[in-house]
């Protein structure tokens, strides 16, 4: 019993962690494909705001007079 308890002890305070099990050059690798995955998701948000954004400038140069007079805050009984 005291044996067991000893070992419990002992492996609590050596507490293993992931970079340990799998050494160097995997966690290296690992923090490298990290980044890249970061970087990419990071361009490809870029690319979807960019993307929208030229959306929107399209959709606004097609619209049509009707359109820009109903948007308009400008209210023809005010200057009759």
């Amino acid at each position: 019993m005291k044996n067991r308890v000893a070992r419990k002890k002992e492996q609590e305070t050596q507490a293993v962690t992931l970079a340990d099990r799998l050494g160097a050059e995997t966690e290296a690798k690992l923090l490298a494909k990290k980044r890249a995955l970061a970087e990419e998701e990071q361009r490809r948000l870029a690319a979807e705001e960019a993307r929208r954004r030229e959306e929107e400038r399209r959709r606004e140069e097609q619209k049509s007079f009707a359109e820009l007079l109903e948007e308009s805050e400008l209210d023809w009984r005010k200057f009759k």
